[in-house]
């Protein structure tokens, strides 16, 4: 067996697509996915099946969501090996962590095109994105009255396109922890 995280897009956020953690399980249970478990109501939840393809896995997991709640949810499935190289390859070493800062890491299906110089620092300073490696964009957001993370996600998605989630770091090291429990 495997273990893998999926990470959903867009639910549970400002009262759009709501999705009960309990629920959500149910349906990865019914897809006979063992040991499932969700972590935090962002849509993160860890799982274990035999060797699968991700992206077929993705397409699964998205129709049975959609037939579950009635909407449209985008699934980004990892392995835990591949969450794990992430970390070991310490993406924001270096970062000067203060309570404004925020560590975020993008998600796609399918390693994206861009057209950005890597790293890439906005005008004002408030954010920079680290590095894009196989289908994940390290960011980094420095919180202010004029740089809120929702303007990291609309240059992120007007870079990269619609098809992306993202996590805060620490979710990531939550996810990981998993493995160990």
């Amino acid at each position: 067996m495997v273990k893998y995280a999926a990470f959903l897009r867009g639910i549970n956020v400002g009262g759009q697509k709501p999705v009960p953690m309990q629920k959500l399980k149910e349906a990865f249970d019914a897809m006979g996915l063992k040991s499932v478990q969700t972590l935090l109501a962002s849509g993160n939840i860890v799982f274990e099946a035999p060797p699968l393809d991700t992206i077929a896995l993705e397409h699964k997991i998205e129709e049975k969501l959609k037939e579950t709640f009635g909407h449209e949810i985008g699934v980004f499935i990892r392995t835990m090996e591949e969450l794990e190289h992430v970390s070991n390859s310490k993406p924001f070493k270096g970062i000067d962590v203060t309570p404004e800062t925020r560590l975020y890491i993008t998600f796609f299906s399918k390693r994206p095109k861009n057209s950005l110089m890597i790293p890439l620092t906005s005008p004002d300073k408030s954010f920079k994105i680290l590095r894009i490696s196989g289908r994940e964009v390290c960011s980094v957001l420095i919180l202010s009255a004029n740089c809120r993370t929702g303007d990291l996600m609309k240059v992120l998605e007007k870079e990269f396109g619609s098809k992306v989630t993202t996590r805060n770091w620490n979710t990531i090291v939550r996810v990981l922890k998993t493995q160990h429990t």
